[in-house]
């Protein structure tokens, strides 16, 4: 079943292979706080100090959103529509405590059960960093736990339930590549619905940590493509050179998109691999004609449909039949002993 009239069928496998076959799908997304969310480990905001830009030297301290930050929400986010729609395995499948190993989550972000089996993720995700320095792209903030009154005494007993934490500011910007390893059609719809759907990352997702997905373009290309490091570096220079940046002010949103297509495009010029940019207005179509898909109810559900009988139809050739042979052969080398 076909999907896409905008992209060239020769960019997708008719089913998803067992072996790495060189296709790749890189999606170029800028991700952008909209609340104070929180990207933390051990109480902590994560942080690296990296050189500022690839012209500009001088080392700065960045925000980084680790890869799990980024790859589980959006996993998440799939699994759920999956569940609303009632596609597949969805039942038997609980994320981190047991897998189906036949659900599009499973297959192409993977799973990992111990001697029950595994799957590497087809979906490769690094750390990303924000384009500004950390002094410039957090705030502390008071955090208490009132009583029922609204207020932090009772009886005349002061609570001590207050602390302070770092939170990211809104309007920080962490430019992420996401690459899909050798996609299907309904393969790469379902990741690409993923990142567009996805809202909340970080800790306490209930209440805060929006974060918006704005995709400037797609990339397909036969090799893996530059590491959201040097993107954000070369994004860095452009806004610089032309005075964009102003701390403590927030950037332009407008400033950073051209930036960041600007950015790619020259990147894309220095690789040695072939690949099809659509990046920018040749962008447009590609988004419009996925939005169009993945807003329609019915639509929607016939792709993820087609992306769980491919995700099925490799489980039941490449990880069941497998599972059922380590099986055996433990069973024969026990009645052996």
């Amino acid at each position: 079943m076909n999907f896409l009239k905008t992209v060239d069928a020769k960019f997708f496998h008719n089913e998803i292979p067992a072996k790495p076959m060189g296709k790749y799908a890189h999606f170029i997304t800028v991700r952008v706080t909209e609340s104070y969310p929180l990207f933390q480990t051990d109480g902590e905001l994560n942080k690296a100090k990296v050189r500022a830009g690839i012209q500009y030297p001088e080392s700065i301290s960045r925000l980084a959103m680790f890869k799990r930050k980024q790859s589980t929400p959006e996993r998440l986010t799939g699994r759920e529509l999956l569940r609303n729609y009632k596609i597949g395995d969805w039942e038997k499948c609980d994320y981190n405590v047991d897998f189906s190993k036949t659900t599009p989550d499973c297959i192409l972000y993977g799973f990992a059960i111990g001697d029950a089996g595994s799957e590497k993720s087809k979906v490769v995700v690094d750390t990303a960093y924000s384009i500004t320095p950390f002094e410039d792209s957090h705030l502390n903030f008071t955090l208490n736990a009132p009583f029922e009154n609204g207020t932090m005494s009772r009886n005349g007993e002061v609570t001590s339930r207050i602390n302070s934490q770092d939170h990211i500011l809104p309007q920080v910007f962490f430019p992420s590549i996401v690459t899909l390893k050798d996609p299907t059609e309904a393969g790469f719809l379902y990741v690409f619905n993923n990142i567009l759907r996805t809202r909340h990352y970080g800790a306490q997702t209930t209440r805060t940590g929006r974060v918006r997905n704005e995709l400037i373009g797609i990339i397909f290309a036969d090799g893996e493509i530059t590491s959201n490091l040097r993107w954000t570096q070369k994004i860095y220079d452009l806004l610089s050179y032309t005075g964009k940046i102003n701390p403590p002010d927030p950037l332009n949103e407008d400033d950073v998109r051209d930036a960041a297509i600007k950015a790619i495009a020259e990147l894309m010029t220095q690789e040695f691999i072939s690949h099809t940019d659509y990046i920018g207005d040749r962008f447009l179509p590609l988004l419009n004609e996925v939005k169009a898909i993945t807003s329609d109810e019915n639509k929607l559900k016939e792709l993820l449909t087609q992306a769980n009988a491919e995700s099925s139809a490799y489980a039941q050739k490449h990880i069941l039949k497998s599972s059922e042979k380590g099986k055996k052969a433990k069973k024969a080398s026990a009645a052996a002993e």
